[in-house]
């Protein structure tokens, strides 16, 4: 569906002057340095794939999903999406993606929704029936009954969001890109989108290229991760392994019966300790929490436990500082 190989983009910054008449200077400057946004990656994303497209500020997870929609053109390797390279064949690739920034919207700020989702009926020449089954669909889904006939000017954030998604999916596009769409959302409509893209996904059969900094809807969404760092590829695979690989420090939580004075397990380590509770680390190669626990259960009543994993965002971080 989507094939990406040893792609590459470059952005020329130009050299900022100093001293004396600098910003004359710099309006007759031809001296520019050369950042390189994406640099050598290669990855495929299957039909009907969630897939997490991750990685720190500045990374290029949004120069590669530019690129992916044909907003911008590779400076050097290729993409396909669909078999379509979609800078050179923009209109073809533009029928088949819906995308979605979240920052930026793309419906009419002054004017009702549903006027919008009608302008976008004719920009896609979406049928009737098409049209009128994804809003019947759509609307009650995402809670938009109450802002449909609003100007989106009015509309909350949440709101925004879930309606600019509404809008990519009009189309009944093959392919969704996300670019951090949850970003400053409630927690409440972050379910709802979470839940709605996981629908449309079983349902049609949507591939799903998401790009976020929130681990919650990594967890809930993907089981297959892509993580880049200043425009190299670090990690790819499933979701699983990269937690089996870089997240192998558990931790397991015993609360006593009574205050017990500090101790010592074998392959563990106490790393807290408050009133009745202890918090004790472990490598899950080296120890499990039964083992723990058969060692602490013979010498001191327990009244309750906790295995605690490690979070998605640790894990990134882990393996950010891996490198």
């Amino acid at each position: 569906m989507i094939e990406v190989k040893h792609l590459k983009k470059e952005f020329k910054i130009p050299v900022q002057k100093k001293g004396r008449f600098a910003a004359v200077r710099n309006l007759f400057s031809s001296e520019y340095t050369i950042k390189r946004a994406v640099d050598d990656i290669s990855f495929c994303v299957g039909n009907g794939e969630i897939v997490g497209f991750i990685g720190k500020n500045g990374a290029g997870k949004s120069t590669t999903i530019k690129m992916l929609s044909g907003i911008l053109k590779p400076s050097a390797g290729s993409v396909t999406v669909d078999g379509i390279r979609p800078f050179e064949q923009r209109m073809e690739n533009a029928r088949q993606i819906g995308v979605v920034f979240g920052q930026k919207t793309q419906l009419w700020w002054d004017v009702p929704l549903i006027e919008s989702y009608r302008l976008l009926r004719e920009i896609y020449r979406i049928d009737n029936i098409t049209y009128q089954k994804n809003l019947e669909r759509y609307i009650p889904m995402l809670g938009l009954e109450e802002v449909i006939n609003k100007p989106v000017r009015q509309m909350s954030l949440g709101q925004r969001v879930k309606s600019d998604i509404c809008a990519a999916l009009l189309h009944d596009p093959k392919i969704l890109f996300l670019d951090e769409p949850t970003i400053g959302v409630d927690v409440v409509s972050k379910k709802y989108l979470q839940d709605f893209i996981s629908e449309v996904n079983r349902e049609k059969g949507t591939t799903v290229l998401l790009t976020t900094h929130d681990m919650g809807d990594i967890e809930k969404l993907c089981s297959r991760v892509v993580v880049i760092d200043s425009g190299h590829l670090m990690y790819d695979g499933d979701l699983e392994s990269m937690v089996q690989r870089f997240g192998a420090i558990r931790s397991l939580m015993v609360e006593f019966e009574e205050s017990v004075e500090d101790f010592q397990v074998a392959n563990a380590e106490l790393v807290r300790s408050e009133g009745n509770r202890k918090w004790f680390s472990f490598h899950r190669e080296k120890t499990t929490p039964m083992e723990i626990l058969h060692f602490i259960v013979g010498r001191f009543p327990v009244h309750d436990i906790e295995v605690i994993e490690p979070d998605i965002e640790g894990i990134v971080r882990n393996l950010y500082e891996s490198k």
